[in-house]
């Protein structure tokens, strides 16, 4: 047993100053005052002065690091678990990138396993960029369907240099599959796509929203902010309702002055004012995954690499740059994100939900983290750590 005490809660909407009771890995009530008899031996965590808010899921992360334009010395690192805990990170979706060649599914699954036991909880995607895409079993479907982890398909190229330039039928078959997979086994059955820089923009899939029966909550478009044009075009994509993911950027100053990208804390500002509902935006990091920067011939210039602090960045700036609400700007990494991937338990702070919650300091900086009803970081210091983090004596 836990029980957090006093804290400002944002559940994400703002509840006020609560008492938070966790038994095993769930919320078991939230109240003005919970007293916890002491034969109960309850740990108790300090709340005051303390935020508490919803632990964060990112949808794109590149656990076994992304990457790989311009030659292998291009490749990103691995995400370690203090990656994501570090930056409050309770629920992660990996995904493979550019290369699902010498990246492949049998060590996604393998690596997301890991970070499950390491005590957040972790989902992937089956494929890459390419199609006909790589998957574990050799079926769509049955990948969604028969592995525990496997929530749909991405990040799934179009628009971009990159892509295998699939055709209308292609991309409406593999949505079909997938959202099938969902249905048979209860997930998301969600098509994350990549956006890239092409003049296309989400043609594919406006085409597929207008012409098949495929609804269009099945999509989640990322990089929607890579650059103007294309987040206009998003923006008519959401005013008909579907969800728009942005891309976190620890480096926007230099990207939105190198090649126009629409900042996070921008882009939501724009779509609260065209009276788009706060419902459906979302962020992830990218973290781990390359950041390329080509010429307009398409010859690699040079590269960066997303990470998982810049989700707390973004909600950070939402609030102070651009005065959007706290209650409004979490929802980009909680309740929108749980909503549109199915996680049914998650993204909300609610009795009987499970206890991913993060402890704030009132400068919006990580105190606690709890995943799933155990302590990963406390006071700003990582409890739990890769056997390769540790000391020797650990």
């Amino acid at each position: 047993m836990k029980v957090i005490k006093g804290a400002q809660v944002y559940a994400p909407e703002r509840l006020g100053k609560k008492d938070v009771l966790i038994t095993g890995s769930r919320i078991y009530k939230i109240a003005d005052v919970i007293e916890v008899p002491q034969a109960l031996d309850a740990e108790v965590i300090d709340g005051k002065n303390l935020i508490l808010v919803p632990g964060f899921i990112d949808s794109h992360v590149h656990v076994l690091g992304g990457g790989g334009e311009g030659g292998f010395e291009n490749r990103m690192p691995e995400s370690a678990i203090t990656d994501l805990t570090m930056y409050g990170i309770t629920t992660a979706v990996g995904l493979l990138g550019t290369d699902g060649i010498a990246r492949e599914m049998t060590s996604l699954i393998a690596k997301v396993k890991g970070l499950k036991a390491k005590g957040i909880t972790a989902y992937a995607y089956t494929g890459s960029y390419q199609t006909p895409i790589c998957t574990l079993t050799g079926n769509v479907t049955k990948d969604i369907m028969m592995v525990e982890e496997i929530i749909g398909i991405g990040e799934i190229a179009i628009s971009d240099h990159r892509s295998s330039q699939p055709s209308f039928d292609e991309f409406v078959q593999l949505a079909a599959h997938t959202r099938l997979g969902g249905i048979l086994s209860g997930k998301a059955g969600i098509v994350e796509l990549h956006l890239g820089d092409g003049s296309r923009c989400l043609e594919l899939l406006e085409r597929a929203i207008a012409e098949t029966e495929i609804p269009i909550t099945q999509f989640l478009p990322t990089h929607i902010n890579r650059n103007p044009r294309l987040f206009e075009k998003a923006l008519e994509f959401a005013k008909k309702g579907g969800t728009l993911d942005f891309t976190g950027n620890e480096d926007a100053d230099y990207w939105e002055k190198q090649c126009g990208e629409v900042r996070c804390s921008k882009g939501i500002r724009r779509m609260l004012e065209e009276g788009i509902s706060s419902d459906l935006f979302t962020i992830s990091s990218d973290a781990q995954g390359s950041i390329p920067l080509f010429s307009p011939e398409g010859k690699f210039l040079g590269t960066g690499m997303g990470k998982s602090s810049s989700l707390l960045k973004e909600i950070k700036e939402c609030i102070a740059a651009e005065t959007i609400p706290m209650e409004i700007a979490l929802k980009a990494v909680t309740s929108n994100v749980a909503r549109i991937l199915c996680l049914n338990t998650k993204g909300h702070i609610k009795e009987g939900y499970d206890a991913d919650l993060l402890l704030l300091t009132e400068n919006m900086e990580i105190h606690t983290v709890i995943a799933m009803g155990n302590t990963m970081v406390f006071n700003g210091e990582p409890l739990v750590k890769e056997v390769f983090e540790r000391g020797s004596r650990d």
